[in-house]
């Protein structure tokens, strides 16, 4: 197929962990990718790392968008595209202040909405990366544990709480909040100016996995891997993943995006969590000595199998997650935790010495 025709994927916030694979899944399936991002030369890694892995250069293209929230931003770059994944958000979470969070998140989805319905002459499918913050809702009171959430429920109880508590939110609860506000306005958007594509939502949980690009040093290493590094450099204490680790590989979540662009009028109007089970430090401790033995005088031992169950399935004395909504729809199972850590863990082995 020659490149004039190849469909289009447009994939916000390309340089992003995530973003990163959906580009090369999206590159997988045949599709010319163009990507955005604030600055040109910071998508050059990963074109740089995308081309060595055997891609052509020719099917990249990076546009600038300085500022996702002002009208008009992706106004070019949505020209001629089949499908959108909309990743480019704030992701943090030590902010206080969470006006700028929820409005970047909120008016950055409707810019790119708005410039899609007025200048996509192409487009068939808007994917928008949410999160399982948007659907977990600990804060209200009928969901008291134990309980199973779906994609039926909503997070609106963190937007409602940062409105009491203002300029001193946690950041946790500001950025679930900021998930479940850009979301609800996506759906919004899509209800009130009824666009002719299809919308779909894919909300992940702790996504982990080996980055496209490796990492020169442990300062470049996301936060959502942090754990898996920490333990894996020997280090004593680590980033905690918190009771309710809901893991899944990026490649589920890559794979996911595609399957919802090339599906998009199955997929129209529907939430998809990507969630693979209950992830735990133990679990990481467990299956990095068993595939590292050389390491087990550096990686913290533990107590073995303590602290999570068989399959990496929720506490059924907890919260927990149905999952099997996308898995229906894809006919493609979740992949398993112990090859999250072992696949992410290679990624870290030229950072190690012994």
């Amino acid at each position: 197929m020659s490149t004039s025709q190849k469909p289009i994927a447009l994939v916000t916030g390309i340089t992003g962990y995530i973003a990163g694979w959906v580009a090369k899944y999206f590159l997988d399936a045949g599709y010319i990718v163009r990507g955005t991002t604030r600055s040109k030369r910071s998508a050059q890694p990963l074109i740089d790392a995308l081309v060595e892995k055997g891609y052509a250069a020719s099917d990249i293209q990076i546009y600038e968008v300085a500022d996702i929230t002002v009208p008009g931003a992706f106004d070019a770059a949505v020209k001629d595209v089949e499908a959108i994944a909309h990743l480019a958000t704030p992701v943090t979470l030590s902010a206080s202040d969470p006006d700028p969070v929820i409005h970047t998140a909120v008016e950055g989805a409707l810019s790119i909405l708005r410039s899609a319905k007025a200048h996509g002459n192409a487009l068939k499918t808007f994917v928008q990366m949410s999160s399982v913050v948007a659907v977990v809702n600990p804060r209200e009171p009928a969901f008291k544990p134990p309980h199973v959430f779906d994609e039926t429920n909503w997070n609106d109880a963190s937007y409602q709480a940062i409105k009491q508590l203002g300029k001193n939110s946690p950041g946790p609860l500001i950025y679930g909040a900021s998930k479940n506000e850009s979301e609800r306005a996506v759906w919004r958007f899509r209800d009130e100016e009824k666009p002719s594509f299809s919308v779909v939502s894919i909300n992940p949980g702790w996504v982990s996995g080996p980055p496209v690009i490796l990492p020169t040093d442990a300062s470049k290493i996301s936060v959502t891997i942090q754990t898996i590094w920490d333990i894996f450099s020997g280090k004593k204490e680590w980033f905690p993943l918190g009771r309710f680790a809901a893991y899944v590989h990026v490649f589920d979540v890559a794979r996911l995006f595609v399957w919802a662009a090339q599906n998009g009028k199955k997929a129209d109007g529907e939430r998809y969590l990507a969630v693979g089970g209950h992830g735990s430090e133990q679990a990481i401790q467990d299956t990095l000595r068993e595939a590292y033995p050389e390491r087990r005088d550096v990686i913290v031992e533990g107590e073995k199998g303590k602290g999570y169950f068989e399959g990496y399935a929720f506490d059924p004395e907890w919260y927990g997650l149905d999952v099997t909504k996308a898995v229906k729809a894809t006919g493609q199972d979740w992949i398993k935790y112990d090859q999250v850590i072992r696949d992410t863990a290679k990624a870290f082995e030229h950072l190690v010495t012994a």
